[in-house]
């Protein structure tokens, strides 16, 4: 915790100013009242006894100060091992880092924003939290802008001549995080790959002789974001695709041709 440690304080210091500034004061009474000046003067007392006075209430008011301040400690302690646990540790994590004075009025006025909600622990308001929002493409105008590239492998296993890509993508048309599973199918079983770059998915270079598109959906996908990505991923390719939904385990949900 970032307890102040008090040493003991010095001495009230007599100095030539503080006693320049009580002998002003005392002619700004006496100036005052003119017809009186002998008056009040007569009830004044010197500069001497003045700094004297002050040296003994210092002390005085010093120990009220430091027990005043040791009860204000020892209140916001009790409110703090009143707190759970988990709580209580995370309340002292914040303190140690926190940009108020190490004060117990300040740390009182923590624990009673906290207590009431203002404050929270977890995220104090001295610290940045940038806010955490899904990239979404409600409507969107491309396969490019629906949907960002994060895999790509190759498959088949045979020579290059029988190679394809697979590539994988993840967007988020307003429902919820996709992942679509992208990869170039025979339609002949005779038919073979061949390299080309002339077809535009997302680099899937791939001829489009006797070959088809088939996307995987993976994810919380209505009928609507189907029929969408459908649509920017035919417009994406020249070649036929296929999109399906699939579930977490790999089962085909639905299917659309086109």
């Amino acid at each position: 915790m970032r307890f102040r440690r008090w040493h003991r304080p010095e001495a009230y210091g007599d100095t030539s100013r503080k006693r320049a500034a009580f002998l002003r004061k005392q002619r700004l009474e006496r100036e005052a009242l003119p017809l009186f000046s002998d008056q009040v003067a007569a009830g004044q007392h010197s500069v001497d006894e003045e700094m004297a006075r002050r040296a003994v209430w210092w002390d005085e008011a010093e120990r009220h100060r430091r027990s005043q301040r040791a009860t204000s400690w020892r209140k916001a302690r009790a409110h703090l091992f009143a707190l759970p646990e988990a709580l209580r540790l995370r309340v002292r994590e914040i303190w140690r880092d926190c940009p108020y004075p190490a004060d117990p009025a300040y740390f009182a006025d923590l624990l009673h924003q906290i207590a009431v909600r203002r404050v929270d622990p977890f995220r104090p308001p001295w610290k940045f939290h940038p806010e955490l929002k899904a990239r979404m493409t409600p409507d969107p105008s491309s396969f490019d802008a629906a949907f960002r590239r994060i895999g790509h492998r190759k498959i088949g296993g045979g020579p290059k001549t029988t190679e394809a890509d697979e590539l994988l993508f993840c967007g988020n048309l307003g429902s919820g995080i996709l992942f679509l599973r992208a990869r170039v199918c025979l339609i002949e079983r005779h038919e073979s790959f061949y390299t080309s770059s002339s077809h535009r998915l997302r680099d899937s270079k791939v001829g489009s002789g006797g070959h088809f598109v088939e996307i995987e959906v993976t994810g919380d996908c209505s009928d609507a974001d189907l029929a969408t990505i459908e649509r920017i991923a035919q417009a994406a390719d020249t070649r036929p695709v296929v999109v399906r939904r699939v579930g977490r385990s790999g089962q085909t949900a639905n299917r659309s041709e086109t």
